[in-house]
């Protein structure tokens, strides 16, 4: 996204409508109509509805739920509109949170009602809890026969508040029928108590641990941005292990001193067992949690406290930018340049640049946190837009660990082995020193390709342009693209030929087996996205590994997230080139942070940590830079690249797939956009081309991609553009402004 200082839009008194007025309505619905998904409604007999109110309405023969969003625009005739049914007890969408989806749905392209459907993912949430019955003493209880099970019963509620009757039953430990009976006798009577107990709430107020000098510096300036309110931008970039998290909890603690809320974006939430535990420790309590593991009762719970403002402090992935806030103070973006803040499926959008938007629109400040800011980042900070914060050294001074290379090319490594014999030494001796090593590979599996010996066929995903990946675990070939599952065939399908299946390339489960037959005596744990599925997997596999249970972790890029492990002293990157083949456009960029952000897990504490990368191309400038520590040169470089290309941040993209089960409609309406393809004014159009996957989950896929100078209006040439062609209503065109993704 291209940045800018726009004003943002000042958060108004909601307009009030009164019986008989039109009102438009905006339903969470993907219509890609004019209106986005709104649509006129009246306002029934007895009622006043105000901007923001959650609504009932009539919808064809359904009911459907939807946000008053302004005045009608009278576009249906008065004979056929429909009355609003009712209005939800419900805090109702304030301003800054409606200019937010405004604007969303106008820079992504993206129909109203989508972004909405966003804001409104628990509808359930609409209506207030159901009270609980709980049991209290009766004062003027009549005299009762007792038993022990009675007293137990009656004494649990003198020492106590009024309790459910599972909870009394199970305090004083007597079955239910017990309590049944003194309810019936007069002894205890039934009282309701609110269906949300609330938890501790994080205080703000709790001194914080020792900071060193730079880190006081920093926490002081984002402390005084909060204070101050209004909108800023402030880039905190530090090396790995230099204490962000400390500093910018000290501005989470600036906001909730002063009883605002605050909102902590995280990558990968579910994962941030270590970053919930510090979190914790700093506050007393735990925060609202907001991802996609989380039970329905709880993510109704979390939604609607967060719109009554009962809960202060949320930590979330990036749909979390979409909860109901009102009285939000501070925004952090932590890990600001993973590609996991692009949301490519349904609305598209990046939730980094997004967070930024809901900053200015709500005259807050936001945080960028990351020890490899993106490139997009770095300009804006450059460029004085966004104000830049540097901790050049690790907390309590540890060193930052040493990096060199193992070249492929010259290493003599056995035949059917992925670990180089220097790697190999370099695990033999943490093991021996009683340290913990760390394994990096990118794929997941055991092997990323399995073909046949006889005749070369390759296993491939029926639905997808994509190779079937082998795990030995069920002997499954899986396909990471759509999920599909087969089992291993016991004869090759092409040649009939049995037995004849080869695994080709390494996956982490075959290297746990190498490590198996290398140190038989070592404690291994594979850790990836389908070993580690959600918080509870996460917390598991961080309380082992900090236990000292574990002596090797085997990982995909999930474990180069931030972890802070005091006795891991060894990195080693199996294939440090993976991620550099291929055209992605930041490739050589993500790369870099990648393996820096890995490094960065070694050597935290009081020992020296020791970083090992495995390549076939040591020349490559990620190579050099890593190992030289100048990663400002490789930015430098990588900047001066896009420059003169005209690519982002330096110039304007935006992808437009096409996507269809059939595949000759697919390429006629690919064609037909291609023809209709705006020239001039700085934009020029590549394609229509078969995408990467150009079959993914049974869908035929062609890609277009608008290139533009940076101050072109890409919004408007796509909208002039897409609306001068007619697409069939079984091809989808799906559209993705700034994309990050090219597959």
């Amino acid at each position: 996204m291209q940045s800018g200082t726009q004003p943002r839009q000042r958060a108004t008194k909601s307009s009030r409508y009164l019986p008989g007025e039109r009102v438009a309505v905006l339903l969470p619905l993907p219509l890609a109509t004019a209106s986005g998904g709104a649509y006129d409604y009246r306002v029934p007999e007895g009622e006043t509805l105000g901007e923001g109110d959650f609504v009932a309405v009539p919808l064809g023969r359904q009911r459907a739920a939807g946000v008053v969003w302004g005045r009608g625009e009278g576009g249906i005739a008065e004979a056929r509109l429909k009355d609003v049914i009712g209005r939800f007890d419900c805090p109702p969408l304030d301003a800054t949170a409606r200019a937010f989806i405004d604007w969303v749905a106008q820079y992504t392209l993206n129909p109203k009602g989508a972004v909405l459907k966003m804001a409104m993912s628990v509808p359930d949430a609409l209506t207030p809890p159901k009270p609980v019955a709980a049991y209290a003493l009766n004062p003027a209880a009549p005299a009762l026969r007792m038993t022990k099970a009675r007293r137990r019963v009656l004494a649990a509620l003198t020492d106590g508040p009024p309790r459910p009757a599972i909870e009394l039953a199970r305090e004083a430990g007597v079955g239910k029928t017990v309590i049944k009976c003194l309810a019936d006798a007069g002894a205890l009577i039934t009282v309701a108590l609110p269906a949300r107990t609330p938890g501790p709430e994080p205080d703000g107020r709790r001194p914080g641990p020792q900071l060193s000098a730079d880190q006081r510096d920093a926490a002081a300036l984002i402390r005084k941005a909060v204070t101050d309110g209004g909108f800023s931008v402030t880039v905190l970039e530090g090396v790995p292990g230099s204490g962000k998290t400390e500093v910018y909890f000290e501005a989470v603690a600036e906001a909730l001193a002063a009883g605002g809320q605050a909102l902590v974006l995280l990558p990968e939430i579910a994962l941030g067992a270590q970053w919930m535990a510090r979190f914790r420790a700093r506050f007393g309590a735990a925060p609202g949690e907001w991802h996609s593991e989380l039970a329905a009762g709880r993510r109704r719970r979390t939604w609607r406290s967060v719109a009554e403002n009962h809960v202060k402090m949320v930590v979330g992935a990036r749909s979390a930018l979409y909860l109901p806030f009102h009285d939000l103070r501070l925004i952090v973006v932590d890990e600001e340049h993973d590609a996991s803040f692009k949301q490519e499926d349904g609305a598209v959008y990046n939730a980094r640049d997004m967070a930024v938007v809901r900053a200015r629109l709500g005259k807050i400040p936001i945080v960028l946190a990351s020890a490899t800011p993106s490139l997009e980042t770095a300009v804006n900070a450059e460029a004085g837009r966004y104000r830049k914060l540097h901790l050049p050294d690790r907390h309590q001074g540890a060193p930052l660990p040493e990096i060199g290379v193992i070249d492929m090319r010259q290493e003599k490594t056995p035949s059917g082995r992925w670990l180089s014999p220097t790697l190999a030494d370099a695990l033999s001796q943490t093991f021996a020193d009683g340290e913990q090593a760390m394994l990096f590979l990118n794929r997941r599996g055991y092997a990323p390709l399995t073909l046949c010996r006889a005749c070369g066929h390759r296993m491939a995903c029926p639905s997808c342009t994509a190779w079937l990946v082998e795990h030995r675990a069920g002997s499954r070939l899986v396909c990471h693209h759509c999920g599909y599952t087969a089992k291993v065939p016991a004869a090759c399908p092409a040649c009939g030929a049995e037995s004849s299946f080869a695994a080709c390339g390494p996956g982490v489960e075959r290297l746990a087996e190498e490590v198996a037959e290398l140190f038989p005596n070592a404690r291994v744990r594979v850790a990836a996205s389908d070993t580690v599925t959600g918080p509870k997997e996460a917390a598991e596999l961080v309380e082992s590994i900090e236990d000292h249970a574990v002596d090797l972790i085997i990982g995909t890029q999930i474990v180069a997230k931030g972890y802070h492990f005091p006795l891991l002293t060894l990195v080693g990157a199996v294939d440090a080139d993976l991620g550099l083949s291929g055209g992605d456009l930041r490739a050589a960029e993500r790369t870099y942070q990648l393996l820096y952000q890995l490094a960065g897990r070694a050597g935290r504490a009081d020992r020296p940590g020791r970083v090992w990368l495995q390549t076939y191309m040591p020349e490559h400038p990620v190579m050099r830079a890593l190992v030289s520590g100048d990663g400002t040169r490789f930015l430098e470089a990588e900047a001066a690249s896009r420059r003169a290309a005209g690519m982002p941040p330096f110039g304007r993209l935006a992808a437009v797939i096409v996507s269809g089960l059939d595949e000759r409609a697919v390429d006629d309406a690919a064609r037909k956009l291609g023809r209709a393809a705006p020239t001039g004014d700085g934009i020029q159009v590549l394609g229509p081309a078969p995408a990467v996957f150009a079959l993914l989950r049974g869908r035929h896929r062609r890609r277009l991609l608008l290139k533009a100078s940076r101050d072109a209006n890409v919004q408007a040439a796509l909208r002039d553009w897409l609306k001068r062609v007619e697409v069939p209503g079984k091809v989808r065109v799906q559209v993705d402004v700034d994309p990050i993704s090219f597959l």
